[in-house]
Parts: structure tokens; sequence; C-alpha cells
């Protein structure tokens, strides 16, 4: 958590944190009341089939991602999720911790982040800084700004 919130001073963005219970679900999130402040987007790191692409989706946790309209959207063959080791090894993550502050560990920028419209303009995101005991929260822009620094290639959709 700590290096995500360093990498966020370093940017010069504006950020809260609000410490929590271990969440792992959309449910969990409801249940202790974190998205009651803003837009908690869902995260989902997909690959393509053959596994050498790999797709960190991130979009508006009420609205269902329609998957195949993705695949046609980001010119991708057939999407699944990808395993732990990947999540592991292309982002420093843990399932039940997916996170776009993952992408501060994709050093070989990998990774294409696709965003779906649903989350442009929001005003208060949340994100797990790595972990799921916790949240950051911070506005649409500054997350832009964060995402920009990290160098991998945007992506938007309507899925």
């Amino acid at each position: 958590m700590q290096d995500v919130l360093n990498k966020l001073d370093s940017l010069e963005i504006k950020y809260e944190l609000d410490e929590h219970e271990a969440a792992f679900t959309i449910e969990d999130v409801i249940k202790f009341g974190i998205n009651k402040r803003g837009m908690l987007p869902v995260n989902l790191f997909l690959r393509n089939a053959n596994g050498k692409k790999h797709y960190l989706v991130i979009h508006d946790g009420a609205k269902h991602t329609d998957i195949k309209k993705l695949q046609e959207q980001i010119n991708a063959t057939h999407l699944s999720f990808a395993s732990e080791e990947r999540l592991k090894k292309h982002l420093g993550l843990t399932k039940g911790s997916v996170s776009p502050f993952g992408l501060i560990n994709n050093v070989n920028h990998d990774v294409e982040v696709v965003l779906d419209e649903s989350i442009v303009n929001q005003p208060l995101l949340g994100f797990h800084p790595n972990i799921n005991t916790a949240t950051v929260w911070l506005s649409y822009e500054d997350f832009m700004k964060f995402l920009k620094d990290a160098g991998n290639k945007i992506t938007f959709v309507n899925c």
C-alpha cells in the first residue's frame, strides 16, 4: 500500500485513504458501506485466447460487462479471466485486490488498460491500493494523471 501512496504523492495527486475490513467482492463493499463515498469501479484482469495479451478492464460495478462486445471493441480474440499466476506476474497482485494501482508493478507496460465510458468524469473514484483492506479515493482527473504516468496503453470502450 505504501508504494501506491508514495507514487500518488510523487505525482502530487490528492487522495483520501479509508481503511476497512477485507473486501473481496462488490457484496462486501456494499456490506461495509465503502461505496457510499463515490464510484467503486470493478477491475477485471483478462487475457486473450493465446495468453499473449493482458487487459485490465475498469468499469462501473453496477453495470454488467458484455465480454463479447468488449472483445469486438478492443479487437481481441476470446477473452477470459487471467490466472492468479498471471495476475501476480504482470501486476504484482493477488486475487481480491485487483486494482489499476497494480500498474506500478507492470514495468514492461504490457497490460492494456480498458476504461469503460461509465467512469469518465465521475467526481470521485475509489480503488484498492493493491490490498483489499483499504480504498484510495481520487478524482477522475487525478486517476487519469496516474494512468498516463504508468505508461500503459489506454483504450476507452462502452461495454
